[in-house]
């Protein structure tokens, strides 16, 4: 599944994992995120796959939209899934606020581009 479609569907499981993030934690402060233990892993498994989508994603298309920090999205997921006791539930909470916005609009930017109709 490499290649322009492979890219438009990995694309897409991104787009749709970052929808489900924001599902999760509308009007949600950092403290009824931390004590929600069910919405905490519903946010990293879509964290999870979101890197994983990434890490499938062409090295054409990565290089062609750099301004998105690939490697650094593999190395969260690869954290997420190998260091599991180990996860920074803080850095969750601020990757969520600060970070899955950006990447949403950069997405939606790269699935544009390519031509896909998002959902």
């Amino acid at each position: 599944m490499r290649g322009k479609l492979g890219d438009k569907v990995r694309l897409q499981h991104i787009y749709d994992a970052i929808l489900e993030i924001e599902s999760y934690v509308v009007n949600t402060e950092f403290g009824d995120f931390m004590s929600n233990s069910m919405m905490r892993f519903a946010c990293i498994k879509q964290m999870e796959i979101i890197g994983e989508a990434s890490n499938h994603i062409t090295e054409v298309v990565k290089a062609q939209f750099s301004s998105i920090q690939w490697a650094q999205i593999i190395g969260m997921r690869n954290v997420f899934v190998h260091e599991y006791f180990g996860v920074d539930t803080a850095l969750v909470w601020e990757i969520i606020k600060n970070d899955i916005p950006d990447l949403k609009i950069k997405i939606k930017q790269v699935m544009d581009e390519l031509g896909q109709d998002l959902a």
